[in-house]
């Protein structure tokens, strides 16, 4: 026995310094990044545009988009390597304030609230089955069982993300060609521009409808909260970010080119289960039931993966300011268990306090406004530190990070003018982290 006591902590120091591997971290960038806004935001961006070249142009343009900022935070992530993301950028970059305010943003709006939206759609396209149970109730309880799950160990962890993102990416490349090859009466999808198409593009209505695009393509910066976990993150993190948000690009532009070939403009302007809509279209009732199952089974991984990101940042801040201790915990396995359950706690009362559109038009404010700051930051770390080592450079540096920051901006001007209400929102969170971030140096200066 007490040979077997003496090999215990040597066998649980091996496996917390188990790092995630690079094909852990893609699957998780990937199930980040799908989740809700590929399967709901088609309804709302239809009941202003019609044109099937323009809504392919959109997941496109927000492709793009990503690609920028994947590049430019794939410089950031080898030039300050610490888990956090924004977090940690912000803080270094330009003040600790600033990471203390993102910090903040990632575990309400950030995490949080996209981990209530998925687990609202996935009770959502389960009560669509069997209609006698409750999506509320589905939702909490999924919330739960990921919980558990990613307060356990890093391997349970990563077995899981990557088994659900495995499923996740099987499933829709299913869904898309039985869509091709079923669909009796397919729908007149045109994918060159018609006149009236150029105005549609430099419309408010395009600039609204990229906001739902944006928050859909969010996660693509998910192994930058985790650097410290992952197997050398200098030399692998580009090649995470880039892998994991190219493979989405093609997935969401097959993916929405399938829903607008299986089912009529009519049928899903202004809805929410858009992939079981088109499902109906192509398979009819029985059919779409099990593929209302299937869609909200690859909405799993996604939750999942938040569940595994967003507390890592929370965990930092612990680490941080003496305030958060607790979040910075971790179990025998190295897991924050204490901030998977605090972020847990939170997605719980999104889910039971507020409504879909008004989350996600909220979070895609407000997350936009945070990757544009940290975007932005490329430009003062390079006059700054012009001798930082960074083992990734942006190529065609300055353009993606200023493509990025123009088409964020464009939509963040948008949102402002079209929905005050949800921008007014966003700027509340921003200014309670400030007074936050006061209050707890003034608590720490005199502690």
């Amino acid at each position: 026995m007490p040979v077997e006591k003496s090999l215990l902590p040597s066998r649980i120091d091996r496996v917390s310094a188990r790092k995630f591997t690079p094909r852990t971290a893609v699957t998780l960038v990937i199930a980040n990044m799908i989740g809700t806004g590929v399967f709901t935001s088609l309804g709302f961006q239809l009941l202003e545009i019609q044109s099937g070249f323009v809504i392919l142009m959109l997941w496109f343009i927000g492709g793009l988009t990503a690609l920028c900022g994947a590049l430019t935070y794939a410089e950031l992530g080898s030039a300050l390597p610490r888990s956090g993301g924004e977090y940690n950028f912000l803080s270094r970059i330009y003040h600790p304030g600033a990471g203390f305010v993102s910090g903040w943003i990632s575990a309400t709006i950030g995490f949080a609230a996209p981990s209530a939206l998925v687990a609202i759609t996935f009770g959502t396209y389960v009560a669509s089955v069997f209609p006698g149970i409750s999506p509320t109730w589905l939702a909490a309880l999924l919330i739960v069982a990921l919980a558990a799950v990613h307060s356990s160990t890093r391997r349970a962890s990563g077995g899981t993300q990557r088994a659900f993102t495995y499923l996740k990416v099987g499933l829709i490349g299913a869904f898309c060609i039985l869509t091709w090859t079923l669909t009796e009466t397919p729908q007149d999808v045109r994918l060159l521009p018609a006149p009236g198409d150029g105005a549609l593009l430099a419309s408010g209505a395009f600039a609204v409808a990229l906001i739902y695009v944006n928050y859909a393509y969010t996660g693509w910066n998910a192994a930058t909260y985790l650097l410290d976990e992952l197997e050398r993150p200098a030399e692998t993190l580009s090649s995470i970010l880039l892998a994991g948000t190219g493979i989405v690009l093609v997935l969401y532009l097959l993916l929405n080119f399938s829903f607008l070939y299986a089912a009529p403009v009519d049928a899903m302007a202004g809805k929410i289960e858009i992939g079981y809509i088109a499902a109906r279209f192509v398979l009819g009732e029985s059919g779409a039931a099990v593929m209302g199952i299937a869609l909200a089974l690859l909405l799993i991984s996604t939750l999942s993966a938040m569940t595994l990101a967003g507390p890592r940042v929370l965990q930092v801040v612990g680490q941080d300011f003496r305030v958060f201790g607790l979040l910075a915990r971790t179990n025998a396995y190295g897991v924050p268990t204490v901030a998977v359950l605090f972020q847990s706690a939170l997605a719980l009362a999104f889910v039971l306090t507020a409504s879909f559109e008004s989350i996600l038009v909220f979070a895609g404010f407000t997350l936009g406004a945070s990757s544009a700051l940290t975007v932005a930051g490329i430009f003062v770390l390079r006059w700054r530190n012009p001798s930082l080592e960074r083992p990734f450079r942006v190529p065609l540096y300055p353009l993606p990070p200023l493509i990025y920051l123009v088409i964020t901006g464009w939509t963040l001007i948008y949102i402002s003018v079209r929905r005050p209400m949800e921008s007014l929102a966003g700027l509340v969170i921003i200014a309670l982290g400030a007074a936050g971030y006061l209050v707890v140096r003034r608590i720490s200066r005199n502690g």
